[in-house]
């Protein structure tokens, strides 16, 4: 049995989407977005405090780059995962980890819009920063997408992949602080993934949301404002 230590809308929702895709079974543990993290039980599951946890036979993980390795190499390592020797092994890894750039500025951007206690602590210029460099993100999958290569719908030429889940699982939270309207062919590619049944139930674990807006634009610069 697998278990994972959830958030939702968080890093976490990765791995319960790839869960969804494998045909294991794992539960899920609902954990409040609070301070209950830092409690000595959790941090014995993740020393840092902070989801996805994710217990299985006896071993533990806390990274969700890692647990999205794992899982694909030792439950679908052709399907999910590519591994060493397989044509696609090197974009596989190569977008795998692109995920983590993706989701370290919708990262900064939550802590600036939804995080921070006082709006005196808030930065406009890191808000509009932050924002255009998860643009600059967009534009790198827009690329991939765009490569002039028969049935490119996802990320590798192989076809579908946790690749596409850890990456499309980033933008889900980017698109909170950035549109990606500009970007067709990320745009398509965004649809393919939100209507397969393991994104879905990915979503439905739990009540609890971090983002209570569809989208937070980024605050007016002091001389927008005196404009």
């Amino acid at each position: 049995m697998i278990t994972l230590y959830h958030v939702p809308q968080s890093r976490s929702m990765r791995v319960l989407w790839l869960l969804h895709e494998l045909d294991e079974q794992f539960q899920v543990v609902i954990m409040p977005f609070d301070k209950s993290l830092r409690r000595p039980e959790f941090l014995s599951l993740s020393p840092a405090g902070r989801v996805p946890a994710m217990e299985i036979e006896g071993e533990r993980m806390f990274e969700s780059g890692a647990m999205v390795q794992y899982l694909c190499e030792r439950f679908s390592p052709e399907r999910m995962g590519r591994m060493p020797g397989a044509p696609d092994r090197m974009a596989w890894l190569t977008w795998l980890h692109f995920a983590e750039t993706v989701s370290a500025h919708a990262a900064a951007l939550t802590q600036q819009h939804i995080m921070l206690y006082d709006d005196k602590m808030r930065s406009p210029y890191v808000m509009k920063l932050e924002a255009a460099r998860l643009a600059k993100c967009y534009e790198a999958i827009e690329a991939r997408l765009s490569t002039p290569i028969e049935n490119r719908d996802y990320l590798l030429t192989s076809g579908f992949s946790a690749v596409d889940i850890a990456v499309g699982q980033a933008v889900y939270i980017g698109k909170h602080f950035a549109k990606i309207d500009a970007f067709p062919e990320l745009s398509a590619w965004y649809d393919r993934l939100s209507e397969r049944t393991s994104f879905q139930a990915s979503l439905t674990e739990g009540e609890q949301r971090v983002y209570e807006q569809e989208f937070y634009p980024a605050w007016a610069l002091p001389q927008e404002e005196s404009a």
